[in-house]
Order: C-alpha cells, then structure tokens, then sequence
C-alpha cells in the first residue's frame, strides 16, 4: 500500500543582527529607496562572527520538531537543502546530526539552491510514499553574508541575500480521516543557463581552486544576470505551478495560499498578476529577511502556520525558481 506524506511540524531561526538598507548604503553606493524599488527588501539577518549554519539549522529544527511533538531520536532522516554549506565536506546535514545528538542517523545534503527546499521536500514525499522511511526532517539553512560583495560592484546580488534557516517534519499518514496530504510536486531544471547566476569559485574545475588572481578578479562572489534571471523566473514559475496543480486534480482559485520563493518581491507580484491571483492569497516576508534561497519557503510556511494565517485542511502552494536554472512547485493540504 502505497503511504501518504504529510508536514506535522515547521520550525524556523534567523540570526539576531537585522541589517537594514542603510546600514548597506554605508558602506556602498546604494540607499533604502533603491533596494525597495529593486526587490521590496528593508531588512535582513546576519550571522554574528563565529556563527555556523548548522547553529540555525538545529534551531529550526527543535522548533519543528516541538510543533510536531516529536525528539530528534524520532526521525528516520535528515535531509538538509543549502547552497552555503559549513564545510567544503562533509555535508551541513552532519554537523547538524552531531548537533541533535543522534548518532547513527542518516543525513545528506541536496544541492538545488533556491528550489533546494522543494527538491528535498520530493525526495523526503518519495520515502514516505514507498515506505523506505517514516519521519524525515526537511531542512533549508543559508549564511549568505560571509560570502558577499560589500562594495558598490557587487551591490546587485548583495542586497539580497540574507541568513537563516526553516525546517519542516514530513510524517507518514496512514488514518483514514486525516486529510493532510503532500499532493504533487514537480521539479525542473536547465543547466545551460548555470553561469547566469553563481558563485564560481572556489572550484575543483579551477587548479588549487582558489587563486589569489581569482580573489583580486571577485570571481568568488556570486555573479547575477539579473534581467536574464527575472524573465526566466516570471515564465517559469507560472509554468511549473499550473503544471503541478493539474497534477493534483486541484483548481487555482481553490489553493488558499501561494508561497512564492522569496527572492524578489516584484518578481513574485507579477507572477501573481499574470495568473489573476489576489494578493491576499501571497504572502511574503521577503521585506525582512530577505532572500534565504533554500530557507526561505520552509520560513515562510512557518510564519503562515504560526500565525494562524495556514489553517488544517487548506491547499498551500510552493513555487521557487532559482539557481541551476530550476523551478520547482508543490502543492500539499495543510
């Protein structure tokens, strides 16, 4: 019998420190206005000197855990999504097994940067589904400020980004009247567009992988095509959410809520534009944090259910595009 996957718990964790724009127009050419214009962003969280990804990632993850009602000794599997890991090797997720304390269990890392949440929330649904494991822990965690530009040529990509972590508990639901259901997700990819949006090195394509030819050139900062990467995004995203709804059997004006990847708050408007949903149906928290890349779904959902925003029984859509190319969307009754 085939099972069915279900989110229980969501947990989420920022750095205390909030930069705002004007802190970042210190320190290059830019100012508040410009930066809201751009991306509707005021503020984000920075990491304090010392602090690690994996230090975020167990406290989105005891906080999920506790809304599941669940210990860390109850989980099957972690599955971590970033694009910043802690450690060249091994994987983030294992600094966070260490942290959790429990020894034994399996972790992996999954690379699809921004998608990375969604990605791994498919593989967490796949395991459940064919009843390899029972409870999965689904992590996103970034520090993106240790690795920025904070010169006035590098402005572009560094307004944007932010540090933190979501985590969400993805639980087998065998009882007949629990309605609670990851209903389809679908994924996507592109690679011949990889080097409109990276961070090139350091790299093992690269001799010694990093030069101090490379540091002088920035070559180790990310790099953004940002109009390349805006038309992508407003096709794609659209695209991959009416595909995975008519996979679902699910109508778009019977999802309650749209949970947009929080890169750019223009680029989510216009995707709901073009698709006539209102926007009290999307809610955003980009504003504040900023964009966490593999973070940012698993925070917003989090946000929505705490608040009470998310109630049991409504249909929530997930829909990134990010890095790679990819573009993901998952639709789940809550």
């Amino acid at each position: 019998m085939t099972l069915r996957a279900r989110i229980t718990g969501t947990g989420m964790l920022v750095p205390e420190r909030v930069v705002t724009n004007d802190d970042l127009a210190e320190l290059m050419d830019t100012s508040d206005e410009w930066i809201r214009q751009r991306s509707g962003i005021a503020t984000r969280h920075y990491v304090a000197d010392g602090q690690v990804p994996s230090e975020l990632a167990v406290g989105a993850t005891r906080n999920a855990l506790d809304a599941a009602g669940l210990d860390p000794a109850d989980l099957d599997c972690i599955i971590l999504a970033t694009l910043s890991a802690e450690a060249d090797f091994p994987g983030t997720s294992f600094f966070l097994q260490q942290r959790l304390g429990v020894e034994g269990l399996p972790c992996f890392d999954l690379r699809a940067q921004c998608s990375g949440f969604v990605y791994a929330l498919s593989v967490a649904n796949a395991f459940v589904r064919s009843g390899v494991y029972r409870r999965i822990l689904v992590a996103g965690c970034e520090v993106h400020s240790t690795g920025l530009d904070f010169s006035t040529e590098g402005r572009d990509v560094t307004v944007l980004f932010g540090d933190g972590s979501g985590a969400v508990v993805v639980e087998a639901n065998d009882e007949p009247g629990d309605t609670s259901e990851i209903l389809e997700v679908r994924l996507h990819a592109q690679g011949e567009y990889a080097d409109k949006l990276w961070v090139e090195a350091p790299s093992s394509a690269i001799p010694r992988r990093i030069t101090p030819e490379l540091m002088a050139e920035k070559r180790h900062f990310p790099r953004m095509q940002g109009r390349f990467v805006f038309k992508h995004a407003v096709t794609r995203m659209p695209e991959v959410l009416l595909e995975t709804l008519g996979a679902a059997s699910v109508k778009l004006e019977d999802v309650d809520h749209f949970l947009f990847h929080q890169a750019n708050l223009r680029i989510n408007e216009y995707v709901a534009q073009q698709l006539e949903i209102p926007p009290e149906k999307c809610p955003n928290n980009i504003d504040r944090f900023g964009n966490c890349s593999a973070a940012s779904i698993p925070m917003l959902l989090d946000e929505n259910v705490r608040s009470g925003r998310i109630e049991r029984g409504q249909l929530v859509a997930m829909t990134t595009f990010g890095s790679g190319f990819s573009w993901t969307s998952a639709i789940l009754r809550w």
